[in-house]
Protein backbone atom coordinates (compact mmCIF):
# COMPACT_ATOMS: atom_id res chain seq x y z
CA UNK A 1 0.00 0.00 0.00
CA UNK A 2 1.41 3.49 -0.56
CA UNK A 3 -0.09 7.05 0.32
CA UNK A 4 -1.38 9.32 -1.61
CA UNK A 5 1.19 11.56 -0.83
CA UNK A 6 4.25 11.45 -3.48
CA UNK A 7 7.57 10.18 -1.55
CA UNK A 8 9.67 10.65 -5.14
CA UNK A 9 11.29 14.36 -3.75
CA UNK A 10 12.49 12.19 -0.31
CA UNK A 11 13.18 9.05 -2.05
CA UNK A 12 15.87 11.13 -4.24
CA UNK A 13 17.17 12.88 -0.97
CA UNK A 14 17.49 9.42 0.28
CA UNK A 15 19.42 8.46 -2.95
CA UNK A 16 21.79 11.57 -2.69
CA UNK A 17 22.46 11.33 1.32
CA UNK A 18 23.08 7.98 0.93
CA UNK A 19 26.45 8.93 -0.51
CA UNK A 20 27.39 12.14 1.82
CA UNK A 21 30.73 11.91 3.38
CA UNK A 22 28.72 13.51 6.44
CA UNK A 23 27.01 10.82 7.15
CA UNK A 24 28.49 7.55 9.31
CA UNK A 25 30.01 4.80 8.01
CA UNK A 26 27.22 1.58 7.74
CA UNK A 27 28.03 -1.35 9.34
CA UNK A 28 28.15 -3.37 6.98
CA UNK A 29 27.67 -3.08 2.67
CA UNK A 30 28.17 0.32 2.23
CA UNK A 31 27.98 -0.38 -1.71
CA UNK A 32 23.84 -1.40 -1.10
CA UNK A 33 23.37 2.59 -0.95
CA UNK A 34 24.81 2.11 -4.33
CA UNK A 35 22.73 -0.52 -5.53
CA UNK A 36 19.66 1.61 -4.20
CA UNK A 37 20.72 4.89 -6.08
CA UNK A 38 21.22 2.52 -9.80
CA UNK A 39 17.58 1.07 -8.88
CA UNK A 40 15.55 4.24 -7.99
CA UNK A 41 17.23 6.12 -11.10
CA UNK A 42 16.39 3.23 -13.48
CA UNK A 43 12.88 2.68 -12.36
CA UNK A 44 11.72 5.19 -10.15
CA UNK A 45 9.19 4.67 -7.52
CA UNK A 46 7.32 1.26 -7.10
CA UNK A 47 4.02 1.97 -5.70
CA UNK A 48 4.15 -0.87 -3.58
CA UNK A 49 2.08 -2.24 -1.68
CA UNK A 50 -1.02 -2.34 -4.24
CA UNK A 51 -3.89 -2.45 -1.49
CA UNK A 52 -6.42 -0.02 -0.42
CA UNK A 53 -6.23 -0.34 3.11
CA UNK A 54 -3.72 -1.96 5.60
CA UNK A 55 -6.01 -4.70 6.44
CA UNK A 56 -5.57 -5.87 3.16
CA UNK A 57 -2.09 -5.35 3.15
CA UNK A 58 -2.13 -8.38 5.28
CA UNK A 59 -4.51 -10.25 3.69
CA UNK A 60 -2.29 -9.91 0.73
CA UNK A 61 0.58 -10.82 3.18
CA UNK A 62 -0.68 -14.00 4.26
CA UNK A 63 -2.04 -15.09 1.01
CA UNK A 64 0.92 -14.21 -1.45
CA UNK A 65 2.59 -16.82 0.75
CA UNK A 66 3.84 -19.73 -2.04
CA UNK A 67 2.12 -18.01 -5.46
CA UNK A 68 2.34 -15.08 -7.10
CA UNK A 69 0.51 -11.66 -6.79
CA UNK A 70 -1.79 -12.36 -9.57
CA UNK A 71 -3.52 -15.65 -8.13
CA UNK A 72 -3.78 -12.85 -4.70
CA UNK A 73 -5.51 -10.31 -7.12
CA UNK A 74 -8.45 -13.29 -7.88
CA UNK A 75 -8.63 -13.94 -4.17
CA UNK A 76 -8.73 -10.53 -2.80
CA UNK A 77 -11.30 -9.16 -5.07
CA UNK A 78 -13.75 -12.38 -4.24
CA UNK A 79 -13.27 -11.14 -0.56
CA UNK A 80 -14.02 -7.23 -1.68
CA UNK A 81 -16.74 -8.93 -3.25
CA UNK A 82 -18.29 -10.70 -0.38
CA UNK A 83 -17.65 -7.73 1.80
CA UNK A 84 -14.95 -9.76 3.76
CA UNK A 85 -12.00 -7.44 4.03
CA UNK A 86 -12.77 -6.26 7.49
CA UNK A 87 -11.11 -8.14 11.05
CA UNK A 88 -14.66 -8.38 12.24
CA UNK A 89 -15.98 -10.14 8.78
CA UNK A 90 -13.51 -12.31 8.42
CA UNK A 91 -13.71 -13.50 11.72
CA UNK A 92 -17.22 -14.22 11.18
CA UNK A 93 -17.40 -16.09 7.97
CA UNK A 94 -17.05 -19.62 8.23
CA UNK A 95 -13.77 -20.86 7.08
CA UNK A 96 -14.76 -23.24 4.72
CA UNK A 97 -16.32 -20.38 2.62
CA UNK A 98 -13.93 -18.48 3.23
CA UNK A 99 -11.71 -21.14 1.96
CA UNK A 100 -13.92 -21.18 -1.50
CA UNK A 101 -13.06 -17.58 -1.68
CA UNK A 102 -9.10 -17.55 -2.01
CA UNK A 103 -8.92 -20.47 -4.08
CA UNK A 104 -6.84 -19.24 -6.37
CA UNK A 105 -4.42 -18.62 -3.99
CA UNK A 106 -3.74 -22.19 -3.48
CA UNK A 107 -3.16 -23.54 -0.04
CA UNK A 108 -6.57 -21.98 0.08
CA UNK A 109 -7.87 -24.56 3.09
CA UNK A 110 -4.25 -23.88 5.43
CA UNK A 111 -4.79 -20.16 4.26
CA UNK A 112 -7.86 -19.58 5.32
CA UNK A 113 -6.94 -21.19 8.93
CA UNK A 114 -3.96 -18.61 8.75
CA UNK A 115 -6.26 -15.30 7.79
CA UNK A 116 -8.85 -16.65 10.97
CA UNK A 117 -5.85 -16.94 13.09
CA UNK A 118 -4.48 -13.59 12.62
CA UNK A 119 -7.83 -11.94 12.78
CA UNK A 120 -8.36 -14.07 16.01
CA UNK A 121 -4.88 -12.85 17.19
CA UNK A 122 -6.03 -9.09 16.40
CA UNK A 123 -9.08 -9.13 19.00
CA UNK A 124 -7.61 -11.00 22.14
CA UNK A 125 -4.84 -9.09 21.65
CA UNK A 126 -5.33 -5.60 20.23
CA UNK A 127 -9.03 -5.51 20.46
CA UNK A 128 -9.61 -5.84 17.38
CA UNK A 129 -7.84 -2.38 16.23
CA UNK A 130 -5.21 -2.07 13.95
CA UNK A 131 -4.34 0.93 15.36
CA UNK A 132 -3.70 -0.31 18.01
CA UNK A 133 -1.64 -2.77 17.07
CA UNK A 134 0.74 -0.85 15.09
CA UNK A 135 1.79 1.40 18.22
CA UNK A 136 3.21 -1.34 19.81
CA UNK A 137 6.72 -0.88 19.52
CA UNK A 138 8.44 -2.94 16.51
CA UNK A 139 10.44 -5.52 18.36
CA UNK A 140 7.50 -6.71 20.57
CA UNK A 141 4.86 -6.48 17.71
CA UNK A 142 7.00 -8.44 15.30
CA UNK A 143 7.38 -11.11 18.29
CA UNK A 144 4.12 -11.47 18.66
CA UNK A 145 3.30 -11.60 14.96
CA UNK A 146 5.94 -14.26 14.58
CA UNK A 147 3.85 -16.15 17.65
CA UNK A 148 0.84 -16.49 15.15
CA UNK A 149 -0.06 -19.69 12.75
CA UNK A 150 0.85 -19.29 9.98
CA UNK A 151 2.80 -15.89 9.95
CA UNK A 152 6.73 -16.30 9.67
CA UNK A 153 9.51 -13.82 9.35
CA UNK A 154 9.08 -12.66 5.89
CA UNK A 155 5.09 -11.87 6.02
CA UNK A 156 5.52 -10.07 9.76
CA UNK A 157 8.18 -8.06 8.10
CA UNK A 158 5.33 -7.26 5.41
CA UNK A 159 2.76 -6.88 7.49
CA UNK A 160 5.10 -4.50 9.43
CA UNK A 161 6.58 -2.47 6.92
CA UNK A 162 3.84 -2.45 4.32
CA UNK A 163 0.93 -1.84 6.56
CA UNK A 164 2.02 -0.48 9.91
CA UNK A 165 5.19 2.24 7.99
CA UNK A 166 7.62 0.25 10.88
CA UNK A 167 11.14 0.40 9.84
CA UNK A 168 12.26 -2.90 8.57
CA UNK A 169 13.30 -4.85 5.54
CA UNK A 170 11.53 -7.27 3.88
CA UNK A 171 13.45 -10.15 2.65
CA UNK A 172 12.18 -12.62 -0.28
CA UNK A 173 13.59 -14.89 -2.25
CA UNK A 174 14.39 -12.13 -5.24
CA UNK A 175 16.25 -10.31 -2.71
CA UNK A 176 18.39 -13.15 -2.02
CA UNK A 177 19.35 -14.26 -5.44
CA UNK A 178 20.50 -10.69 -6.45
CA UNK A 179 22.57 -10.45 -3.35
CA UNK A 180 24.36 -14.51 -4.25
CA UNK A 181 24.97 -13.46 -8.14
CA UNK A 182 26.37 -10.66 -6.67
CA UNK A 183 28.78 -11.99 -4.43
CA UNK A 184 27.44 -10.12 -1.27
CA UNK A 185 26.14 -13.21 0.30
CA UNK A 186 26.38 -17.15 -0.49
CA UNK A 187 23.20 -18.80 0.32
CA UNK A 188 23.54 -20.25 3.59
CA UNK A 189 22.82 -16.50 5.46
CA UNK A 190 19.40 -16.56 7.64
CA UNK A 191 16.40 -14.55 7.00
CA UNK A 192 17.77 -12.77 10.12
CA UNK A 193 21.11 -12.15 9.10
CA UNK A 194 20.30 -10.71 5.23
CA UNK A 195 17.58 -8.51 7.06
CA UNK A 196 20.21 -7.45 9.60
CA UNK A 197 22.68 -7.06 6.57
CA UNK A 198 20.17 -4.46 4.91
CA UNK A 199 18.52 -2.43 8.62
CA UNK A 200 22.44 -1.98 9.66
CA UNK A 201 24.28 -0.80 6.08
CA UNK A 202 20.90 1.79 5.16
CA UNK A 203 18.83 4.41 6.75
CA UNK A 204 16.55 3.35 9.43
CA UNK A 205 13.29 4.86 7.39
CA UNK A 206 10.56 2.59 6.86
CA UNK A 207 10.32 4.70 3.05
CA UNK A 208 13.39 3.67 1.98
CA UNK A 209 12.99 -0.05 2.83
CA UNK A 210 9.92 -0.24 1.10
CA UNK A 211 11.51 1.23 -1.79
CA UNK A 212 14.45 -0.59 -2.00
CA UNK A 213 12.22 -3.88 -1.72
CA UNK A 214 10.37 -3.12 -4.30
CA UNK A 215 12.64 -2.24 -6.80
CA UNK A 216 14.51 -5.69 -5.64
CA UNK A 217 11.58 -7.64 -6.14
CA UNK A 218 10.84 -5.54 -9.89
CA UNK A 219 14.29 -6.70 -10.63
CA UNK A 220 14.09 -9.85 -9.51
CA UNK A 221 11.03 -10.38 -11.91
CA UNK A 222 12.23 -8.70 -15.18
CA UNK A 223 16.01 -8.78 -15.07
CA UNK A 224 17.51 -11.00 -12.54
CA UNK A 225 15.29 -14.42 -13.07
CA UNK A 226 15.84 -17.59 -11.86
CA UNK A 227 16.01 -18.58 -15.57
CA UNK A 228 17.47 -16.61 -19.01
CA UNK A 229 18.58 -13.69 -16.47
CA UNK A 230 18.99 -10.05 -18.53
CA UNK A 231 22.07 -8.95 -17.19
CA UNK A 232 23.20 -6.57 -19.60
CA UNK A 233 19.57 -4.92 -19.69
CA UNK A 234 19.74 -4.91 -15.53
CA UNK A 235 20.77 -1.36 -13.84
CA UNK A 236 22.46 -3.61 -11.48
CA UNK A 237 25.16 -5.06 -14.30
CA UNK A 238 27.84 -2.47 -13.60
CA UNK A 239 28.35 -4.17 -9.77
CA UNK A 240 28.08 -7.47 -10.93
CA UNK A 241 31.70 -9.28 -10.32
CA UNK A 242 31.31 -11.92 -13.14
CA UNK A 243 28.32 -10.82 -15.27
CA UNK A 244 26.51 -14.22 -16.73
CA UNK A 245 25.86 -12.51 -19.96
CA UNK A 246 22.26 -13.20 -20.45
CA UNK A 247 22.14 -17.00 -20.35
CA UNK A 248 20.04 -18.99 -21.80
Amino acid sequence: MHSSRSVDAPLRHLARASQSPELPAPATLPILHQYFDALFQAHGQQHWWPARSPFEVIVGAILVQNTTWVNVERAIANLRRARLLSPSALEKVPQAKLARLIRSSGYFRQKARKLKEFVKFLRKQHRGSLAAMFRTPTAKLRVQLLRVHGIGPETADSILLYAGNHPVFVVDAYTRRILQRHGLAHGKESYEEIRGLFEESLPNDPQLFNEYHALLVHTGKNFCRARAPLCSECALHPFLPHPLEDAQ
